[in-house]
């Protein structure tokens, strides 16, 4: 039994990073340009309460793209299941900041797993096409179910933090989720909202 679970999680590795090869991309010159790019939540802490570099480098590439004329608008999608917690708003007073203009930032609170921000950003924000921002291995996962919901997306890599246990950790988390992924898939799991739709 183990060796068939280590098979099945080698298996769902090996189909998401060839699902999603060519798609991503690491130079901001070499992106084609979409006219939504789709930037992935998390919170600004650990939850040990640390500085989270994975949101640094996700704010950092977001703005590098919108900067560069790779992207109009940008939709930040993510979690906002409490008054306490809410990252849509803190990923962009931190794009506020890197100066990006409020009225290109549209926020979608309903993001609370990624399958439900991409869904979401095609059946409520109308988007068959954008470009996922986030560090590759979430983005690699973004972009099987991107394509698995008939959306053409492409993705921007942000820089990736490896420091040691957490990464092992964080890499460890991300094998697991991609066979959830494909389970996800199969059994047609929708996202906890949809709403109505809003225009860009």
């Amino acid at each position: 039994m183990a060796v068939a679970c280590l098979a099945l999680i080698a298996a769902c590795d090996i189909a998401v990073r060839a699902t999603a090869h060519g798609r991503t991309y690491d130079n901001v010159s070499d992106i084609p340009h979409n006219r939504v790019g789709l930037l992935l939540g998390t919170s600004s802490t650990t939850p040990r309460g640390t500085h989270n570099y994975y949101y640094t480098h996700r704010i950092n590439a977001a703005a590098e793209l919108f900067h560069a004329g790779k992207v109009d608008y940008l939709l930040i999608s993510g979690d906002n299941s409490s008054k306490q917690y809410d990252e849509p708003t803190m990923m962009r007073d931190s794009l506020l900041l890197h100066g990006v203009p409020a009225d290109r930032i549209v926020l979608d609170y309903a993001g609370f797993r990624t399958l439900d921000s991409v869904i979401r950003a095609k059946e409520v924000f109308g988007q068959n096409s954008f470009t996922v921002i986030s560090q590759k291995f979430h983005n690699e996962r973004a972009l099987v179910q991107a394509r698995y919901y008939g959306i053409d997306a492409i993705a921007y890599n942000a820089d990736d933090v490896i420091l040691g246990y957490p990464w092992i950790k964080v890499q460890c988390r991300e094998r697991l989720a991609r066979v959830k992924l494909y389970l996800d898939l199969l059994t047609g799991k929708q996202p906890k909202f949809l709403g109505e739709k809003v225009n860009i």
